[in-house]
C-alpha cells in the first residue's frame, strides 16, 4: 500500500488499542495489542509519518533508531543485588532500567501525556548480540526485565533485504505476533503531501513529467545510485533557502541530495530552464494582469513541455499566496477566540490577562510537543498581536468598556487588511485564468492548470472559502476527468521527446 494508506492504518490501530470500556480498561488488552511493523524501501517517509500520527492523535512519541544502540543501552546494565530465598542470602544479577524504557517515562514526565508511540526504526538491521533482545521486545513488549508502560503502542519500521545487507529475517513465531504493513512509493500520494508541505514547484513539476525519477534505486558495478522522496524534499528546502539567500543551485549541489547522476543532471537542466521561463515570461506580471502580445505569440510557438513549465510557474506562485492566506486566516481565527473570551469577561479581565492566557496556552502546547510548525506560527502571531494591543492601551486612562472598544477597533482593522489581501489574491487567480484563456483557450494546458489547482490543498481551501467563477466554469465545462486522462496519455507520448537542454 502507499504511505498515506499506511498512515491511516497505523492511526486506526492506535485508536483501537487506546479505546477503553466503561470501566476504563483498554478494550484490547496489552497482550493482544500487536506491535505494528512497517516494512518498505528507505526514504519514502516511514519515520516522518510517525511524527504526524502522534500530533494528530494527540499522544506522545519516543523514537529510536535501534542500529545506534548496543545491548547494554537497550537492555540496561547488570548489577549485583542480594536476595533471600528459603532463609539463605544469594547474590543475584539484575539490570538497570533500559535507556529506551527510561526515555518513555521521561517523555511522560515532560509532556504529561500518559499514552504514546514507542517507535523503533531499522528494527531488522540490529547487531547479532541485540537481535534476541529485539525479538523479546516484539513478542513480550519488554526490554530486559522492564515492560513498555501501559498505553504506549509499539511501532517498528524496517527495510526489505534488497535495500540493506544487514537485514535479519524474522521467524514465523515473531511475525505471528505482529501487525505487518508493507508500503511502497507512490508519486501521486506524495504530490498531495508535497503541495501541503510547500515543496518547491520546480520539484513537483519536474516529477510530474518524470514520474519514473521520483523513486529509483539502482545497483551498478560502480555502486548504488538512488533518488528518494526524502532526497527530493530535502533538496526542495535547500532550493527555497538558496533563493532567499540569492544563491544558485547547480548540478553539483543537486547531486548531493539526488545521488543518481543521470537524474541529477536532468533536474539541473530543468531547473535552469524553469528559472529562464520565470524571467522570460514575467510570471509576476501575469498575476498582476499585465502581459504583452509578444508573450502570447512566444508561448504559442513553444513546445508542449514549455507550456507545462509555465503552468507550473503560475501554479507555484499562486500556491505561495494561497498558503500565506491560509496561515494568516488560522492565526486570525485563533486571535478571535481569545478576544471572544475577553469580550465575555471584559468586566473583570484586561487585554493583558488575555495575553498571559495565550502565552500560557502556547507554552503548554509546546511542552506537550504536539504543535505542528503551522500551529506554532499561529500561536506566535497571535501572541505578537496581543502584545501590540496590550502596549497600545498600557498606561492610558481607559475604562473596561473603552479598553475593549479600542481592542475591537484594532481587530476590525486586522480583518479589513486581511480582506484586502484576500481580494488581491482572488484578482491574481482571475488574472491567471484570463491569461490562460488568451494563451491556450479550452485546451489540454487549461486542463493541466486546473489539475494542479485541484491537487493543491491550499488552492482548494482558498477557492472553497472565497470562490472563483472562472475555476468553477472550467472545472465543470472541460469534461474534467475525460480530458485529464487524455492529457496523461499525451504527456506519456511526448515524454521521450522532451529535452531539458537549454536551446
Amino acid at each position: 500500500m502507499d504511505i498515506k494508506r499506511a498512515k491511516q492504518e497505523i492511526k486506526n490501530s492506535i485508536e483501537a488499542y487506546l479505546a477503553k470500556d466503561e470501566y476504563g480498561q483498554y478494550r484490547i488488552p496489552a497482550i493482544r495489542q500487536r506491535p505494528v511493523l512497517l516494512m518498505g524501501p528507505p526514504g519514502i517517509g516511514k519515520t516522518q509519518i510517525m511524527e504526524q500520527i502522534a500530533k494528530e492523535c494527540q499522544i506522545g512519541l519516543v523514537s529510536y533508531t535501534i542500529t545506534h544502540h548496543t545491548r547494554q543501552s537497550a537492555v540496561g546494565l547488570p548489577f549485583i543485588k542480594e536476595k533471600i530465598y528459603g532463609g539463605k542470602t544469594y547474590s543475584v544479577t539484575e539490570y538497570t532500567m533500559s535507556e529506551i524504557i527510561a526515555s518513555v517515562y521521561e517523555k511522560i514526565e515532560h509532556t504529561h501525556l500518559q499514552e504514546g508511540i514507542l517507535f523503533i526504526d531499522e528494527i531488522n538491521c540490529v547487531s547479532e548480540t541485540l537481535a534476541p533482545t529485539m525479538l523479546q521486545f516484539l513478542q513480550g513488549k519488554t526490554f530486559g526485565n522492564q515492560k513498555v508502560p501501559e498505553g504506549w503502542i509499539i511501532v517498528a519500521a524496517g527495510n526489505p533485504p534488497e535495500y540493506n545487507k544487514s537485514v535479519r529475517e524474522f521467524d514465523i513465531v515473531t511475525l505471528d505476533r505482529l501487525k505487518k504493513i508493507n508500503v511502497e512509493s507512490n508519486f501521486e500520494v506524495w504530490k498531495e503531501y508535497a503541495y501541503k508541505q510547500g515543496i518547491h514547484p520546480a520539484v513537483i513539476s519536474y516529477l510530474e513529467l518524470r514520474k519514473e525519477n521520483f523513486y529509483r534505486i539502482e545497483t551498478t558495478v560502480d555502486g548504488k545510485y538512488f533518488a528518494t522522496a526524502r532526497g527530493w524534499e530535502d533538496l526542495s528546502q535547500l532550493i527555497q533557502t538558496y533563493e532567499y539567500l540569492g544563491k544558485m543551485v547547480d548540478r553539483e549541489v543537486i547531486s548531493q541530495y539526488i545521488q543518481h547522476q543521470k537524474i541529477a543532471k536532468d533536474f539541473a537542466n530543468y531547473l535552469e530552464l524553469y528559472y529562464k521561463y520565470k524571467k522570460d515570461y514575467g510570471i509576476e506580471d501575469i498575476l498582476e494582469g499585465h502581459w504583452e502580445l509578444t508573450t502570447l505569440q512566444k508561448i504559442k510557438m513553444a513546445q508542449f513541455d514549455e507550456h507545462l513549465s509555465i503552468i507550473s510557474l503560475l501554479n507555484g506562485k499562486l500556491g505561495e499566496h494561497f498558503k500565506t492566506c491560509y496561515e494568516e486566516n488560522n492565526y486570525i481565527e485563533k486571535l478571535y477566540k481569545y478576544l471572544l473570551i475577553y469580550k465575555e469577561n471584559q468586566a473583570t479581565l484586561h487585554v493583558e490577562d488575555i495575553l498571559k492566557k495565550a502565552e500560557a496556552d502556547w507554552k503548554e502546547k509546546k511542552g506537550s510537543e504536539l504543535l505542528t510548525r503551522q500551529e506554532d506560527a499561529g500561536f506566535r502571531n497571535t501572541v505578537t498581536i496581543l502584545e501590540q494591543m496590550a502596549m497600545d492601551v498600557k498606561g492610558k486612562q481607559f475604562t473596561n468598556e473603552t479598553e475593549f472598544a479600542r481592542i475591537k477597533e484594532k481587530f476590525d482593522n486586522i480583518i479589513l487588511e486581511n480582506e484586502k489581501k484576500v481580494n488581491g489574491i482572488s484578482e491574481k487567480l482571475d488574472h491567471t485564468f484570463h491569461f490562460m484563456e488568451e494563451a491556450f483557450g479550452e485546451s489540454q494546458e487549461m486542463v493541466a492548470f486546473i489539475t494542479e489547482l485541484n491537487a493543491n490543498y491550499y488552492s482548494m481551501w482558498f477557492i472553497k472559502e472565497n470562490g472563483c467563477d472562472l475555476y468553477f466554469r472550467y472545472n465543470k465545462g472541460l469534461l474534467f476527468d475525460e480530458r485529464q486522462q487524455k492529457l496523461i496519455h499525451q504527456m506519456d507520448a511526448i515524454e521521450d521527446m522532451l529535452n531539458f537542454s537549454l536551446k
